[in-house]
Protein backbone atom coordinates (compact mmCIF):
# COMPACT_ATOMS: atom_id res chain seq x y z
CA UNK A 1 0.00 0.00 0.00
CA UNK A 2 1.18 3.51 -0.71
CA UNK A 3 1.21 4.92 2.82
CA UNK A 4 1.10 8.51 1.70
CA UNK A 5 1.56 11.04 4.45
CA UNK A 6 -1.66 12.99 4.76
CA UNK A 7 0.05 16.27 5.67
CA UNK A 8 3.83 16.42 5.59
CA UNK A 9 6.09 17.86 8.25
CA UNK A 10 7.37 20.57 5.94
CA UNK A 11 3.78 21.43 5.03
CA UNK A 12 3.00 21.83 8.72
CA UNK A 13 5.96 24.14 9.14
CA UNK A 14 4.95 26.17 6.13
CA UNK A 15 1.34 26.48 7.21
CA UNK A 16 2.14 27.41 10.80
CA UNK A 17 0.03 26.52 13.78
CA UNK A 18 -2.61 29.19 13.24
CA UNK A 19 -3.04 29.39 9.46
CA UNK A 20 -6.11 28.07 7.70
CA UNK A 21 -6.03 26.04 4.47
CA UNK A 22 -9.04 27.67 2.90
CA UNK A 23 -9.26 25.91 -0.47
CA UNK A 24 -8.76 22.52 -2.01
CA UNK A 25 -5.98 24.07 -4.10
CA UNK A 26 -4.13 25.07 -0.92
CA UNK A 27 -4.48 21.53 0.36
CA UNK A 28 -3.14 20.11 -2.90
CA UNK A 29 -0.15 22.45 -2.78
CA UNK A 30 0.49 21.47 0.82
CA UNK A 31 0.35 17.82 -0.18
CA UNK A 32 2.96 18.45 -2.88
CA UNK A 33 5.23 19.99 -0.24
CA UNK A 34 5.39 16.77 1.78
CA UNK A 35 8.92 15.81 2.78
CA UNK A 36 10.00 12.60 4.40
CA UNK A 37 11.21 12.74 7.98
CA UNK A 38 10.41 12.09 11.58
CA UNK A 39 9.00 14.43 14.18
CA UNK A 40 11.10 16.18 16.78
CA UNK A 41 13.19 13.92 18.95
CA UNK A 42 11.50 12.19 21.85
CA UNK A 43 10.23 8.79 22.84
CA UNK A 44 7.42 9.61 25.25
CA UNK A 45 3.83 8.78 24.35
CA UNK A 46 0.79 10.52 25.83
CA UNK A 47 -2.94 10.16 25.20
CA UNK A 48 -5.89 12.21 26.40
CA UNK A 49 -9.25 10.40 26.37
CA UNK A 50 -12.44 12.49 26.61
CA UNK A 51 -15.63 10.66 27.59
CA UNK A 52 -18.45 13.11 26.86
CA UNK A 53 -21.61 12.44 28.85
CA UNK A 54 -24.22 14.04 26.61
CA UNK A 55 -27.36 15.39 28.23
CA UNK A 56 -25.95 16.91 31.41
CA UNK A 57 -25.26 14.40 34.16
CA UNK A 58 -26.67 15.00 37.65
CA UNK A 59 -23.23 14.70 39.20
CA UNK A 60 -24.24 15.80 42.70
CA UNK A 61 -25.96 12.43 42.97
CA UNK A 62 -22.73 10.74 41.90
CA UNK A 63 -20.28 12.38 44.32
CA UNK A 64 -22.11 13.06 47.58
CA UNK A 65 -20.88 14.54 50.87
CA UNK A 66 -21.30 12.04 53.71
CA UNK A 67 -20.11 13.96 56.79
CA UNK A 68 -23.17 14.69 58.91
CA UNK A 69 -23.60 18.43 58.41
CA UNK A 70 -23.04 18.49 54.67
CA UNK A 71 -25.09 15.35 54.06
CA UNK A 72 -28.01 16.97 55.92
CA UNK A 73 -27.68 20.00 53.63
CA UNK A 74 -27.63 17.72 50.59
CA UNK A 75 -30.69 15.76 51.74
CA UNK A 76 -32.65 18.93 52.46
CA UNK A 77 -31.99 20.32 48.97
CA UNK A 78 -32.52 17.10 47.05
CA UNK A 79 -35.65 15.94 48.94
CA UNK A 80 -37.10 12.92 47.12
CA UNK A 81 -33.98 12.52 44.96
CA UNK A 82 -31.52 12.21 47.85
CA UNK A 83 -29.63 8.93 48.09
CA UNK A 84 -29.67 7.40 51.56
CA UNK A 85 -26.40 7.84 53.45
CA UNK A 86 -26.26 4.08 54.10
CA UNK A 87 -26.32 3.35 50.34
CA UNK A 88 -23.28 5.45 49.51
CA UNK A 89 -20.00 3.74 48.67
CA UNK A 90 -17.28 4.96 51.00
CA UNK A 91 -14.43 7.03 49.56
CA UNK A 92 -11.20 7.12 51.54
CA UNK A 93 -9.81 10.30 50.09
CA UNK A 94 -6.44 11.86 50.73
CA UNK A 95 -6.58 15.31 52.33
CA UNK A 96 -9.96 16.99 52.49
CA UNK A 97 -9.69 18.61 55.96
CA UNK A 98 -12.18 16.20 57.45
CA UNK A 99 -14.63 16.35 54.56
CA UNK A 100 -16.05 12.93 53.74
CA UNK A 101 -17.51 11.75 50.44
CA UNK A 102 -19.45 8.81 49.11
CA UNK A 103 -20.27 7.54 45.66
CA UNK A 104 -23.51 6.48 44.05
CA UNK A 105 -24.12 2.78 44.84
CA UNK A 106 -23.97 1.88 41.14
CA UNK A 107 -20.31 2.89 40.76
CA UNK A 108 -18.39 0.10 42.46
CA UNK A 109 -15.59 0.15 39.88
CA UNK A 110 -15.10 3.88 40.36
CA UNK A 111 -14.91 3.34 44.11
CA UNK A 112 -12.08 0.85 43.60
CA UNK A 113 -10.25 3.14 41.19
CA UNK A 114 -10.51 5.97 43.73
CA UNK A 115 -9.54 3.97 46.83
CA UNK A 116 -6.92 1.79 45.12
CA UNK A 117 -7.11 -0.92 42.48
CA UNK A 118 -7.10 -4.37 44.03
CA UNK A 119 -7.08 -2.79 47.47
CA UNK A 120 -3.65 -1.25 46.83
CA UNK A 121 -3.65 2.36 48.02
CA UNK A 122 -0.58 2.97 45.84
CA UNK A 123 -2.74 2.35 42.78
CA UNK A 124 -5.27 5.14 43.25
CA UNK A 125 -6.13 6.02 39.68
CA UNK A 126 -9.18 8.28 39.95
CA UNK A 127 -9.86 11.75 41.30
CA UNK A 128 -12.85 14.06 41.05
CA UNK A 129 -12.81 17.73 40.07
CA UNK A 130 -15.61 19.42 41.96
CA UNK A 131 -18.02 22.05 40.63
CA UNK A 132 -16.40 22.75 37.27
CA UNK A 133 -18.13 24.64 34.48
CA UNK A 134 -17.88 27.21 31.72
CA UNK A 135 -16.58 30.64 32.75
CA UNK A 136 -14.99 33.50 30.83
CA UNK A 137 -13.32 35.01 33.90
CA UNK A 138 -13.41 34.52 37.66
CA UNK A 139 -17.00 35.14 38.76
CA UNK A 140 -18.53 35.55 42.20
CA UNK A 141 -22.19 35.24 43.09
CA UNK A 142 -22.29 39.03 43.44
CA UNK A 143 -20.70 39.42 40.00
CA UNK A 144 -23.38 37.17 38.53
CA UNK A 145 -26.27 38.89 40.27
CA UNK A 146 -25.06 42.40 39.42
CA UNK A 147 -23.92 41.50 35.90
CA UNK A 148 -20.42 42.81 36.61
CA UNK A 149 -18.59 40.31 34.39
CA UNK A 150 -19.02 38.65 31.03
CA UNK A 151 -20.89 35.36 31.27
CA UNK A 152 -20.95 32.34 28.96
CA UNK A 153 -23.39 32.71 26.10
CA UNK A 154 -26.74 30.87 26.41
CA UNK A 155 -26.18 29.29 29.80
CA UNK A 156 -28.28 26.18 30.49
CA UNK A 157 -28.71 25.41 26.77
CA UNK A 158 -27.65 21.91 25.67
CA UNK A 159 -26.27 22.82 22.27
CA UNK A 160 -24.45 25.94 23.47
CA UNK A 161 -22.91 24.38 26.55
CA UNK A 162 -21.79 21.26 24.67
CA UNK A 163 -20.11 23.56 22.18
CA UNK A 164 -18.47 25.60 24.95
CA UNK A 165 -17.12 22.57 26.78
CA UNK A 166 -15.60 21.36 23.53
CA UNK A 167 -14.27 24.73 22.32
CA UNK A 168 -13.40 26.37 25.65
CA UNK A 169 -14.74 29.57 24.12
CA UNK A 170 -17.79 30.37 26.28
CA UNK A 171 -18.11 33.81 24.69
CA UNK A 172 -18.59 32.16 21.30
CA UNK A 173 -16.50 32.55 18.15
CA UNK A 174 -17.19 32.99 14.45
CA UNK A 175 -14.68 30.30 13.47
CA UNK A 176 -15.44 27.33 15.67
CA UNK A 177 -12.53 25.11 16.60
CA UNK A 178 -12.09 22.82 19.59
CA UNK A 179 -9.40 23.12 22.23
CA UNK A 180 -8.04 19.64 21.44
CA UNK A 181 -7.98 20.54 17.75
CA UNK A 182 -6.07 23.75 18.41
CA UNK A 183 -3.64 21.79 20.59
CA UNK A 184 -3.20 19.32 17.73
CA UNK A 185 -2.41 22.22 15.37
CA UNK A 186 0.50 23.05 17.66
CA UNK A 187 1.70 19.60 18.69
CA UNK A 188 1.05 17.24 15.80
CA UNK A 189 3.88 18.19 13.47
CA UNK A 190 6.52 18.25 16.19
CA UNK A 191 5.50 15.07 18.03
CA UNK A 192 4.05 12.74 15.42
CA UNK A 193 4.93 11.17 12.11
CA UNK A 194 2.49 12.24 9.43
CA UNK A 195 0.79 8.87 8.97
CA UNK A 196 -2.61 9.67 10.40
CA UNK A 197 -4.41 12.26 12.49
CA UNK A 198 -3.65 12.43 16.20
CA UNK A 199 -7.35 13.19 16.80
CA UNK A 200 -9.33 9.94 16.86
CA UNK A 201 -13.09 9.85 17.44
CA UNK A 202 -15.20 6.79 18.20
CA UNK A 203 -18.31 8.98 18.42
CA UNK A 204 -18.56 10.60 15.02
CA UNK A 205 -17.73 14.19 14.17
CA UNK A 206 -17.22 16.66 16.99
CA UNK A 207 -16.02 20.22 17.49
CA UNK A 208 -13.61 19.21 20.28
CA UNK A 209 -10.96 17.83 17.89
CA UNK A 210 -11.32 20.29 15.00
CA UNK A 211 -8.47 22.76 14.66
CA UNK A 212 -7.47 25.28 12.04
CA UNK A 213 -5.35 22.67 10.27
CA UNK A 214 -6.60 19.55 12.06
CA UNK A 215 -9.58 17.28 11.53
CA UNK A 216 -10.54 14.24 13.53
CA UNK A 217 -10.20 10.71 12.18
CA UNK A 218 -13.55 9.01 12.77
CA UNK A 219 -13.57 5.31 13.64
CA UNK A 220 -15.90 2.64 14.98
CA UNK A 221 -15.04 0.07 17.64
CA UNK A 222 -14.46 -2.29 14.69
CA UNK A 223 -11.89 -0.02 13.06
CA UNK A 224 -11.62 2.62 10.36
CA UNK A 225 -14.43 3.61 8.01
CA UNK A 226 -12.64 1.95 5.13
CA UNK A 227 -13.67 2.11 1.48
CA UNK A 228 -12.25 -1.36 0.94
CA UNK A 229 -14.59 -4.28 0.42
CA UNK A 230 -15.22 -6.05 3.70
CA UNK A 231 -16.48 -9.60 3.90
CA UNK A 232 -17.73 -11.93 1.20
CA UNK A 233 -21.03 -10.26 0.37
CA UNK A 234 -20.11 -8.35 -2.78
CA UNK A 235 -23.73 -7.21 -3.18
CA UNK A 236 -23.81 -5.31 0.11
CA UNK A 237 -24.99 -1.78 -0.88
CA UNK A 238 -22.53 -0.04 1.43
CA UNK A 239 -19.64 -2.08 0.06
CA UNK A 240 -20.71 -1.29 -3.51
CA UNK A 241 -21.00 2.43 -2.73
CA UNK A 242 -17.53 2.47 -1.19
CA UNK A 243 -16.04 0.63 -4.16
CA UNK A 244 -17.70 3.16 -6.49
CA UNK A 245 -16.31 6.13 -4.56
CA UNK A 246 -12.84 4.60 -4.60
CA UNK A 247 -13.14 4.06 -8.32
CA UNK A 248 -14.05 7.71 -8.86
CA UNK A 249 -11.04 9.05 -6.99
CA UNK A 250 -8.73 6.80 -8.99
CA UNK A 251 -9.76 8.56 -12.22
CA UNK A 252 -7.51 11.20 -13.81
CA UNK A 253 -9.00 14.70 -14.04
CA UNK A 254 -7.95 17.76 -16.04
CA UNK A 255 -9.75 20.26 -13.81
CA UNK A 256 -7.45 21.42 -10.99
CA UNK A 257 -10.15 21.52 -8.33
CA UNK A 258 -11.46 18.09 -9.29
CA UNK A 259 -7.91 16.74 -9.16
CA UNK A 260 -7.33 18.29 -5.75
CA UNK A 261 -10.57 16.84 -4.41
CA UNK A 262 -9.75 13.41 -5.80
CA UNK A 263 -6.27 13.57 -4.28
CA UNK A 264 -7.65 14.51 -0.88
CA UNK A 265 -10.22 11.73 -1.02
CA UNK A 266 -7.57 9.25 -2.15
CA UNK A 267 -5.35 10.25 0.76
CA UNK A 268 -8.29 9.77 3.10
CA UNK A 269 -8.92 6.30 1.67
CA UNK A 270 -5.25 5.38 2.03
CA UNK A 271 -5.21 6.72 5.58
CA UNK A 272 -8.29 4.66 6.44
CA UNK A 273 -6.80 1.53 4.95
CA UNK A 274 -3.49 2.08 6.74
CA UNK A 275 -5.24 2.54 10.09
CA UNK A 276 -7.41 -0.52 9.49
CA UNK A 277 -4.34 -2.59 8.63
CA UNK A 278 -2.74 -1.62 11.93
CA UNK A 279 -6.02 -2.09 13.81
CA UNK A 280 -6.34 -5.64 12.45
CA UNK A 281 -2.71 -6.44 13.20
CA UNK A 282 -3.54 -6.93 16.87
CA UNK A 283 -5.25 -10.21 17.73
CA UNK A 284 -8.71 -10.12 19.27
CA UNK A 285 -7.19 -11.22 22.57
CA UNK A 286 -4.49 -8.52 22.61
CA UNK A 287 -5.62 -7.90 26.18
CA UNK A 288 -7.13 -10.41 28.59
CA UNK A 289 -9.22 -7.82 30.44
CA UNK A 290 -12.89 -8.45 29.65
CA UNK A 291 -15.04 -5.54 28.52
CA UNK A 292 -18.81 -5.39 29.02
CA UNK A 293 -21.03 -5.57 25.96
CA UNK A 294 -22.19 -1.95 26.04
CA UNK A 295 -21.67 0.81 23.50
CA UNK A 296 -19.41 2.89 25.76
CA UNK A 297 -17.41 -0.20 26.80
CA UNK A 298 -16.88 -1.14 23.16
CA UNK A 299 -15.77 2.40 22.36
CA UNK A 300 -13.30 2.21 25.23
CA UNK A 301 -12.02 -1.15 24.04
CA UNK A 302 -11.47 0.34 20.57
CA UNK A 303 -9.68 3.27 22.21
CA UNK A 304 -7.44 0.86 24.14
CA UNK A 305 -6.48 -0.85 20.89
CA UNK A 306 -5.57 2.48 19.29
CA UNK A 307 -3.52 3.50 22.31
CA UNK A 308 -1.66 0.20 22.10
CA UNK A 309 -0.95 1.01 18.42
CA UNK A 310 0.41 4.54 18.97
CA UNK A 311 3.94 3.63 17.94
CA UNK A 312 2.83 1.76 14.81
CA UNK A 313 0.67 4.76 13.89
CA UNK A 314 3.56 7.19 14.44
CA UNK A 315 1.75 9.01 17.25
CA UNK A 316 3.54 10.31 20.31
CA UNK A 317 0.54 12.54 21.03
CA UNK A 318 -3.05 11.40 20.60
CA UNK A 319 -6.52 12.52 21.66
CA UNK A 320 -9.51 10.18 21.65
CA UNK A 321 -13.16 11.24 21.84
CA UNK A 322 -15.96 8.97 23.09
CA UNK A 323 -19.59 9.64 23.87
CA UNK A 324 -22.27 8.20 26.15
CA UNK A 325 -25.57 10.03 25.86
CA UNK A 326 -28.92 10.01 27.63
CA UNK A 327 -28.15 11.88 30.88
CA UNK A 328 -30.90 14.52 30.46
CA UNK A 329 -32.95 13.13 33.34
CA UNK A 330 -35.87 15.52 33.74
CA UNK A 331 -37.87 12.49 34.85
CA UNK A 332 -37.26 9.18 36.61
CA UNK A 333 -33.77 10.31 37.57
CA UNK A 334 -33.15 7.78 40.32
CA UNK A 335 -33.95 4.72 38.21
CA UNK A 336 -32.50 5.95 34.93
CA UNK A 337 -29.28 7.32 36.36
CA UNK A 338 -28.73 4.17 38.39
CA UNK A 339 -29.05 2.03 35.27
CA UNK A 340 -26.68 4.23 33.26
CA UNK A 341 -24.04 4.46 35.99
CA UNK A 342 -24.05 0.67 36.18
CA UNK A 343 -23.08 0.73 32.49
CA UNK A 344 -20.51 3.54 32.70
CA UNK A 345 -18.67 2.43 35.84
CA UNK A 346 -17.69 -1.11 34.71
CA UNK A 347 -16.71 0.23 31.28
CA UNK A 348 -14.30 2.73 32.84
CA UNK A 349 -13.05 0.08 35.22
CA UNK A 350 -12.29 -2.32 32.36
CA UNK A 351 -10.54 0.40 30.35
CA UNK A 352 -8.22 1.32 33.20
CA UNK A 353 -7.57 -2.36 33.95
CA UNK A 354 -6.64 -2.87 30.30
CA UNK A 355 -4.20 0.04 30.44
CA UNK A 356 -2.63 -1.45 33.56
CA UNK A 357 -2.33 -4.86 31.90
CA UNK A 358 -0.59 -3.35 28.85
CA UNK A 359 1.64 -1.19 31.11
CA UNK A 360 0.29 1.96 29.47
CA UNK A 361 -1.41 3.48 32.52
CA UNK A 362 1.26 6.12 33.12
CA UNK A 363 0.86 7.61 29.65
CA UNK A 364 -2.93 8.03 29.51
CA UNK A 365 -5.31 10.42 31.26
CA UNK A 366 -9.05 9.97 30.79
CA UNK A 367 -11.60 12.57 31.82
CA UNK A 368 -15.34 13.11 31.64
CA UNK A 369 -17.14 16.17 30.36
CA UNK A 370 -20.83 16.98 30.13
CA UNK A 371 -23.16 19.75 28.97
CA UNK A 372 -23.65 21.14 32.49
CA UNK A 373 -24.64 20.15 36.01
CA UNK A 374 -28.26 19.94 37.10
CA UNK A 375 -30.48 21.71 39.59
CA UNK A 376 -30.31 20.63 43.21
CA UNK A 377 -34.07 20.97 43.60
CA UNK A 378 -36.25 18.17 42.31
CA UNK A 379 -38.86 19.00 39.70
CA UNK A 380 -40.92 16.14 41.13
CA UNK A 381 -39.26 13.24 39.31
CA UNK A 382 -35.94 14.58 38.08
CA UNK A 383 -33.81 17.69 37.68
CA UNK A 384 -33.38 20.49 35.19
CA UNK A 385 -30.51 22.23 33.41
CA UNK A 386 -28.00 24.01 35.61
CA UNK A 387 -24.31 25.01 35.52
CA UNK A 388 -21.44 23.69 37.66
CA UNK A 389 -20.98 19.95 38.14
CA UNK A 390 -18.43 17.30 39.13
CA UNK A 391 -16.19 15.50 36.64
CA UNK A 392 -13.65 12.71 37.01
CA UNK A 393 -10.03 12.39 35.87
CA UNK A 394 -8.42 8.96 35.70
CA UNK A 395 -5.00 7.52 34.94
CA UNK A 396 -1.52 6.78 36.22
CA UNK A 397 -0.41 10.47 36.18
CA UNK A 398 -3.44 11.43 38.33
CA UNK A 399 -3.00 11.91 42.06
CA UNK A 400 -5.95 9.64 42.72
CA UNK A 401 -8.02 9.44 45.85
CA UNK A 402 -8.78 13.14 46.10
CA UNK A 403 -11.62 15.54 45.44
CA UNK A 404 -9.82 18.41 43.73
CA UNK A 405 -11.14 21.92 43.36
CA UNK A 406 -13.75 23.31 45.74
CA UNK A 407 -16.84 21.24 46.49
CA UNK A 408 -19.72 23.74 46.82
CA UNK A 409 -22.36 24.27 49.43
CA UNK A 410 -25.43 22.32 48.36
CA UNK A 411 -27.84 24.59 50.21
CA UNK A 412 -30.64 26.08 48.18
CA UNK A 413 -30.15 29.87 48.03
CA UNK A 414 -26.71 29.25 49.53
CA UNK A 415 -23.39 30.91 48.66
CA UNK A 416 -23.00 28.98 45.38
CA UNK A 417 -26.64 29.06 44.17
CA UNK A 418 -27.44 31.50 41.37
CA UNK A 419 -31.13 30.67 41.75
CA UNK A 420 -33.89 28.95 39.84
CA UNK A 421 -33.80 25.69 41.74
CA UNK A 422 -30.22 25.35 42.84
CA UNK A 423 -28.07 26.16 39.84
CA UNK A 424 -24.52 26.21 41.17
CA UNK A 425 -21.97 28.79 40.09
CA UNK A 426 -18.79 26.92 39.08
CA UNK A 427 -15.83 27.35 41.42
CA UNK A 428 -13.42 25.91 38.82
CA UNK A 429 -13.44 26.92 35.16
CA UNK A 430 -13.16 24.49 32.30
CA UNK A 431 -9.99 26.36 31.30
CA UNK A 432 -8.32 25.48 34.60
CA UNK A 433 -9.22 21.81 34.15
CA UNK A 434 -8.13 21.70 30.51
CA UNK A 435 -4.89 23.62 31.14
CA UNK A 436 -3.72 21.05 33.66
CA UNK A 437 -4.40 18.28 31.15
CA UNK A 438 -2.54 20.17 28.42
CA UNK A 439 0.46 21.00 30.62
CA UNK A 440 0.86 17.27 31.19
CA UNK A 441 0.27 16.68 27.46
CA UNK A 442 3.27 18.87 26.61
CA UNK A 443 1.74 22.15 25.47
CA UNK A 444 4.26 24.97 25.99
CA UNK A 445 3.20 28.04 28.02
CA UNK A 446 3.55 30.34 25.00
CA UNK A 447 0.95 28.26 23.11
CA UNK A 448 -1.84 28.63 25.66
CA UNK A 449 -2.97 31.97 24.29
CA UNK A 450 -3.88 30.21 21.07
CA UNK A 451 -5.29 27.01 22.56
CA UNK A 452 -7.07 28.38 25.66
CA UNK A 453 -7.50 32.12 25.04
CA UNK A 454 -9.31 32.74 28.35
CA UNK A 455 -6.78 30.97 30.58
CA UNK A 456 -4.85 34.15 31.36
CA UNK A 457 -7.98 35.44 33.11
CA UNK A 458 -7.43 32.69 35.69
CA UNK A 459 -3.67 32.16 35.95
CA UNK A 460 -0.31 32.38 34.18
CA UNK A 461 0.78 29.08 32.60
CA UNK A 462 4.45 30.15 32.74
CA UNK A 463 4.24 30.21 36.53
CA UNK A 464 2.33 26.92 36.53
CA UNK A 465 5.05 25.08 34.61
CA UNK A 466 7.67 26.21 37.10
CA UNK A 467 5.63 25.02 40.07
CA UNK A 468 4.59 21.69 41.55
CA UNK A 469 1.34 20.39 39.98
CA UNK A 470 -0.21 20.31 43.43
CA UNK A 471 0.01 24.12 43.57
CA UNK A 472 -2.10 24.57 40.43
CA UNK A 473 -5.66 25.83 40.88
CA UNK A 474 -7.08 22.31 40.47
CA UNK A 475 -4.05 20.19 41.36
CA UNK A 476 -5.09 16.67 40.33
CA UNK A 477 -1.71 15.57 38.92
CA UNK A 478 1.07 13.72 40.68
CA UNK A 479 4.39 15.61 41.17
CA UNK A 480 6.90 15.82 38.33
CA UNK A 481 4.36 15.38 35.55
CA UNK A 482 5.69 18.22 33.38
Amino acid sequence: MNRRKFLGESACAALGSTSVMSTLLNLKMAGQAVAAGLPASGTDHKTLVCIFLHGGIDSFNVLVPRDAARYAEYAASRTNLALSSSSLLTLNQTGGDGELYGLHPGTGELEELFNGMGGDALKRRLAFVANVGTLIQPTSLSDYQNENVSLPRALFSHIDQIEQWQTSLPQGASNLTGWAGRAADVLHCTHNQELTSMSLSFAGNNIFQVGNTTQQFVMTPGGALSFSQQGSNSYNPTVQKNIAVKSLVEQHYTNLIETAFADLTRQSVEQQEFVQEQFDSLPEDFVTTEFPNSSIAQQLQGALRMIRLREELGLRRQTIFLSFGGWDHHGELLDNQDAMLRILSPALGAFQAGLEELELADSVISFTASDFGRTLRSNGRGTDHAWGGNQLVMGGPVAGGQVAGTYPSLALDGPNDVGRGGRLLPSTSVDELFAELLLWFGLAPNDFEEVLPNLSNFYDPYTAVASDPATLPVGFLKPNQF
